[in-house]
């Protein structure tokens, strides 16, 4: 997708802190954190929503989930707790059409989030 700025962070179009990239994910901070670690992990396939994972992608949801236990550890959250979050459309608050995990920890989380 050559508007979505995600895909365009996942190609080195646009300059991003990644913390961590692998031929499948790239993680970075988010611009606007909501927790003292709070970072994106992204496919770098464009996959539009959570709706969109299907039997062809499906594998990249399980990788993300290891990447975030490996991030969780090198961050210092893995003991205490951390929040996954992935939102899917516009009531879900998907603000960017890209299939992306928010990785929150650092701080008490509360709940319900929103």
């Amino acid at each position: 997708m050559k508007d979505c700025i995600f895909c365009k962070i996942a190609n080195k179009e646009i300059k991003s802190d990644i913390v961590y990239e692998d031929k499948y994910v790239v993680a970075f901070p988010d611009i606007n954190p909501q927790a003292p670690v709070h970072l994106l992990i992204v496919p770098k396939e464009h996959i539009e929503s959570p709706y969109d994972i299907n039997e062809r992608n499906k594998d990249i949801v399980g990788h993300v989930y290891i990447i975030i236990k490996k991030l969780a550890q090198r961050y210092g959250i893995d003991k205490k707790g951390y929040r996954i979050v992935s939102n899917c459309g516009d009531d879900g608050g998907q603000t960017v059409m890209h299939l992306h995990f928010h990785l929150l920890g650092g701080r008490f989380m509360t709940w319900p989030p929103g």
